[in-house]
């Protein structure tokens, strides 16, 4: 499988060969990393080597990050996964899930996982991570901005989970934080009919925090960026890890974890 790897070099990214094949590019600057899919031609579609390239990013993200925001490069977020893995040919030093499927039960698991690893690690306490959206967010690329804490969309977005459809489910870790945020019925209506959210309804149904014209999604990601860094940051990682496990416990339980928490800050701070 290829992989892309980032190699810091003065705060930027090696983007040689393997991070090209990826078709993931990730820039660090000081507390702020942008990763970009960067296959416009393809509109940005996944393929195993892009989420081995975002599970490596998670994997060796320098420590003074803060605010992850994860993009597209051309007119599309991302259009799903490449059809290329639909037939039998593949994608070329990847194979196809046909591929895939020959492989025992325990290896294809375990290369589902794999996958979902490049999802996973953006919902870190120590990270805020931020999905600037625009145009086709569809299967993998409408998952992709769900594993982040927040989506900040152009107006012409379009959300799809496409996998029913294909007669496949979503399983690159988008189910959890959809019924999250729509309900069960609202995420059993967007899978099941595999029809398009568009962004009024995105806003409306809670799938963004906020719509701009297209033009101006870079500032509005900017702006989001300049105020989460303005929180302190140890405050914002324990706030963020109590927010993420308020939906498990009981009133009394998150009390106490607050308790936990906030005695822990004041000793940082006055101790």
């Amino acid at each position: 499988m290829a992989e892309a790897q980032a190699q810091q070099r003065g705060g930027y990214a090696d983007d040689g060969p393997a991070s090209a094949e990826g078709g993931v590019r990730l820039e660090v600057d000081g507390e702020i990393a942008t990763i970009t899919l960067a296959r416009p031609d393809k509109r940005n579609a996944q393929t195993f080597a892009t989420w081995s390239a975002l599970a490596r990013i998670g994997e060796s993200l320098p420590e003074q990050v803060r605010v992850v925001v994860v993009k597209g490069e051309g007119p599309s977020f991302s259009a799903g996964i490449d059809l290329r893995m639909f037939t039998p040919e593949g994608v070329p030093g990847q194979g196809s899930f046909s591929s895939a499927a020959k492989s025992d039960g325990a290896d294809f698991e375990q290369r589902i996982r794999q996958a979902q690893a490049g999802f996973l690690w953006l919902r870190r306490p120590e990270i805020v991570s931020i999905a600037a959206v625009q145009g086709h967010a569809i299967g993998a690329g409408f998952q992709l901005a769900l594993a982040c804490d927040l989506r900040i969309v152009a107006d012409d977005v379009s959300f799809c989970m496409k996998e029913p459809a294909l007669g496949l489910v979503p399983d690159l870790t988008g189910t959890k934080p959809l019924v999250e945020l729509v309900g069960l019925a609202k995420a059993i209506d967007i899978c099941l009919t595999a029809r398009t959210v568009h962004a009024d309804e995105a806003m409306r149904i809670g799938l963004a925090e906020r719509v701009v014209a297209g033009g101006d999604l870079d500032q509005a990601v900017r702006e989001k960026v300049t105020q989460l860094l303005s929180t302190n940051r140890d405050a914002a990682v324990a706030t963020k890890r109590l927010l993420q496990g308020a939906r498990a416990r009981t009133l009394e339980e998150q009390s106490v974890a607050e308790g936990i928490e906030q005695a822990a800050r004041i000793k940082a701070l006055f101790g």
